[in-house]
């Protein structure tokens, strides 16, 4: 059996654009910048961005999800462009399962930063990372139905829509039920 702890993970995973490194205690600030920056084009998708927070809620954010990379329950990651150091968004491996082992990827980036194939980069590299590294043997992405940009990372990537799940989710106003769809990617898939 797989102590999670004891998982090792490198200091950072390259692509040939950005690299991407675990949450850091002081990566708070360029979290709260990138967050404010961008929270109306957030706010559909991700609950966390509802709800304004201050520099210091954020920060203990980052460093609660520090404690849980050290555990492996949970592995945040920040994403960076490497020609600048410059945050851009945040991925990393959710709901893990190490029995199995399984993972689901998240991701969001700054406004500024979208429409540029840095998500499909980052995520193509984290599942790559997930099944060869890790051995997972599925990787799944999550999304609201709705959400066409989130929706089409998967599918470039050659992941599988397994199926939607029907009123899953309230929207923003959190009164309208919404779906999710259901992508993996199996090693098998891999081409």
């Amino acid at each position: 059996m797989r102590i999670p702890s004891l998982i090792e993970f490198p200091d950072r995973i390259e692509t040939p654009r950005l690299y991407i490194r675990p949450c850091l205690p002081g990566d708070g600030s360029d979290v709260f910048i990138a967050i404010s920056e961008s929270r109306n084009e957030l706010i559909p998708w991700l609950p966390f961005a509802r709800n304004e927070h201050s520099l210091e809620e954020v920060e203990a954010g980052v460093r609660d999800s520090y404690a849980e990379f050290i555990k492996k329950t949970d592995i945040r990651l920040h994403i960076y462009l490497k020609e600048t150091d410059e945050f851009i968004g945040s991925t990393g491996l959710h709901r893990i399962d190490w029995n199995v082992p399984k993972v689901e990827i998240g991701y969001w980036l700054h406004t500024k930063h979208t429409k540029k194939g840095y998500i499909v980069e980052a995520v193509n590299a984290l599942t790559r990372f997930a099944l060869n590294d890790l051995s997972c043997q599925r990787v799944e992405i999550r999304c609201d139905g709705r959400n066409a940009s989130s929706k089409r990372v998967p599918e470039k990537l050659g992941f599988t829509l397994e199926g939607i799940i029907r009123h899953d989710h309230l929207d923003e106003n959190g009164k309208d039920a919404r779906n999710t769809c259901v992508y993996s990617l199996i090693p098998g898939d891999l081409i």
